[in-house]
C-alpha cells in the first residue's frame, strides 16, 4: 500500500498560518483547560463543605434530642435551627415523635443504619420536594433497652439542601467564570501579541516594496534593543551591505564592458577594413595587428576571472610558506631592466596560496619598475605578530587623495595609462583582494620620493621581536640587477 505523505505535510493541516491566531487559540485553550479543572476542584470543595456543614449541624440535632430522653418519657424535640425536621421512628416504621415541621409526615427515609454503623448520612428526594440531606441514628442497645425495652428505634434529622446543592447555579457560575477569563485572556493575548509583532508587519510590508532596481529602501526600526528592535538594525544593515554589493557589481559590469568594448571595437574595425579593401590590404599586416588585439583582449579577460575568482570565490587550501623565498624568486624573475634591491630582515613564514601571493608579489614589482626611475626597493621583515613586504619605487609617486582610488577595479591615472596604455587596471584591485583572502592588508604608505606599498600578512608562528636581536643569517641585503 502506498502511503500519501502530502496529506501529512505541515501545509495542509487545519491550523492557523497567523502567529498571533495560534498564541491566542493556544493561551485561550490552555486558560478554558486550566480554568476547567480549577472550577470543578473548587466545585466538589464548596459542595463538601456545604455537606459537611449540614451533616454537623443535623448530628449536633440529635444529639441534643437524645440527652434529653428518659425512661418512659421521650420529649417532643426542642426548638432548633441545626435542623429543619427531626424523628423518633420505631422498629414498625411509625413516627413516634416529630418535631412541628415533620409532624404528620411520613418518615424522612426507610433507611436503618445497621447496629455496628448506628451513625450514616443519607440524601434523600420525595418526589416533587428538594431534596434533604438525613441523618439517621440507630441508639444502642443499652439505650433502647432503657427507653424502649429493647425495641430498635431510630431518630432522624433532616435539612433541605440549600440552592447551592439543590440546582446547578454553582456550575453555571464556574463554568462562566472560567469560559469569560479564557476569552479575555485570548483577547488579552491577541492584543499583546499584534502589538508586539506590529513592527514585524511593518518591516514585511516594506521587503514587500523592495525590488531589484532601488535598493536604497530601508526597514522602519522601532526603539529599544529587544529581539525585533535587532531584527531591525540587522535587516537594514544586510540591506545597506546588499545595496553596495549590487552597486559594486554593476559598476563592475559596467566598467568591465567598457574595457572589453574597446579591444572588440578595434579588432571589428580591422577585420572590417580588410573585408572591405581586400586589395589594398596587407594579410599578414592585418592578422598581426588583429592577433595583438586578440592577445590585449585575453589579457583584460584574464585579469577579470582573476579578479572575480579572488573576491568571490572562497580562498583555496593554504600551505606555510617563506615569504622571503617567494620575493626572491619573484625578484629574480624579473631580473632584467631596472635594478630590484632586496633587503631581507627575516624569513617569516605565512599560510597562504603560493600561486597567489606570488602574483601579489609579481605585480607589486612589476608595478614598481614601470615607474621607477632609477631603482625599486623591496624589504621582507616581520613586525610583531605581521609579516611586512615593503616596495618602494623613486618615480613620480602617487597624490595621497588617489591612494585608495588606485585599488579599484578598473582605474588608471593619468601616468598609468601613458606608462601602460595596454592594461586593464586590475593588478593592484587584485593584489588588493588578495591580501584581504589571506586575512592581511595592502596600503600605499608615505614616503620621500616615489611610492610605498606595504603588504602585510599573519605570520604562523608570532613572535615579539627584542631590540637588537638579529637572526642568523639575516639582515643582508642582494642587489638583482640585468
Amino acid at each position: 500500500m502506498k502511503i500519501d505523505w502530502r496529506r501529512w505535510a505541515p501545509h495542509s493541516r487545519p491550523w492557523p498560518r497567523s502567529i498571533r491566531v495560534r498564541y491566542a487559540l493556544a493561551v485561550g485553550t490552555l486558560f478554558l483547560i486550566t480554568l476547567t479543572v480549577v472550577g470543578a476542584l473548587v466545585d466538589l470543595g464548596i459542595r463538601d463543605r456545604i455537606s459537611a456543614d449540614l451533616m454537623r449541624d443535623t448530628r449536633l440535632a440529635i444529639v441534643d434530642w437524645t440527652a434529653e430522653m428518659r425512661p418512659g418519657h421521650v420529649p417532643p424535640p426542642p426548638p432548633t435551627v441545626r435542623a429543619d425536621y427531626l424523628q423518633l421512628v420505631d422498629s414498625k416504621g411509625r413516627v413516634v415523635a416529630a418535631n412541628a415541621e415533620a409532624a404528620g409526615k411520613p418518615p424522612l427515609t426507610t433507611f436503618r443504619p445497621a447496629a455496628d454503623d448506628r451513625l450514616q448520612d443519607v440524601t434523600v428526594c420525595p418526589p416533587q420536594e428538594t431534596c434533604m440531606l438525613v441523618t439517621a441514628l440507630r441508639p444502642n442497645a443499652g439505650t433502647t433497652r432503657l427507653l424502649w425495652n429493647g425495641e430498635p428505634h431510630f431518630i432522624y434529622a433532616g435539612t433541605r439542601h440549600p440552592p447551592a446543592l439543590a440546582s446547578h447555579y454553582l456550575e453555571v457560575g464556574i463554568g462562566a467564570a472560567v469560559l469569560f477569563a479564557s476569552v479575555a485572556a485570548s483577547w488579552a493575548t491577541w492584543l499583546v501579541v499584534g502589538r508586539t509583532l506590529h513592527p514585524v508587519r511593518a518591516i514585511s510590508a516594506r521587503m514587500r516594496e523592495a525590488t531589484a532596481g532601488d535598493l536604497s529602501l530601508r526597514v522602519p526600526a522601532p526603539p529599544g534593543d529587544d529581539e525585533i528592535a535587532q531584527l531591525a538594525r540587522t535587516s537594514n544593515a544586510y540591506l545597506e551591505r546588499l545595496e553596495k554589493a549590487v552597486t559594486a557589481q554593476r559598476r563592475f559590469a559596467s566598467l568591465a564592458s567598457h574595457e572589453l568594448r574597446s579591444p572588440v571595437a578595434a579588432l571589428h574595425a580591422e577585420l572590417e577594413d580588410a573585408l572591405a579593401h581586400p586589395d589594398d590590404t596587407d594579410a599578414r599586416a592585418t592578422i598581426r595587428a588583429t592577433l595583438r588585439t586578440a592577445e590585449r583582449l585575453q589579457a583584460v579577460i584574464d585579469d577579470l576571472l582573476a579578479y572575480t575568482r579572488v573576491k568571490n570565490t572562497r580562498p583555496s587550501a593554504h600551505v606555510p610558506l617563506d615569504l622571503a623565498a617567494v620575493v626572491r624568486e619573484e625578484a629574480a624573475v624579473l631580473s632584467r631592466g631596472t635594478p630590484i634591491r632586496l633587503c631581507v630582515a627575516d624569513r617569516p613564514t605565512v599560510l597562504g596560496s603560493h600561486v597567489q601571493l606570488a602574483g601579489v608579489v609579481h605585480n607589486l614589482l612589476a608595478n614598481a619598475r614601470r615607474h621607477a626611475h632609477s631603482r625599486v626597493d623591496v624589504t621582507v621583515g616581520r613586525v610583531g605578530g605581521k609579516a611586512v613586504v615593503t616596495v618602494q619605487d623613486d618615480g613620480a609617486g602617487i597624490a595621497p587623495e588617489d591612494r585608495e582610488r588606485v585599488f579599484e577595479a578598473f582605474t588608471r591615472l593619468r601616468e598609468g595609462r601613458r606608462l601602460d596604455p595596454g592594461g586593464s587596471g586590475l593588478g593592484l584591485a587584485i593584489c588588493r583582494e588578495t591580501s584581504l583572502a589571506h586575512g592581511g592588508s595592502l596600503t600605499i604608505e608615505d614616503c620621500p620620493k616615489g611610492t610605498r606599498f606595504v603588504l602585510r600578512l599573519p605570520v604562523t608562528d608570532p613572535t615579539v621581536e627584542r631590540d637588537g636581536e638579529k637572526h642568523p643569517g639575516l639582515g643582508h641585503t642582494a642587489r638583482i640587477s640585468p
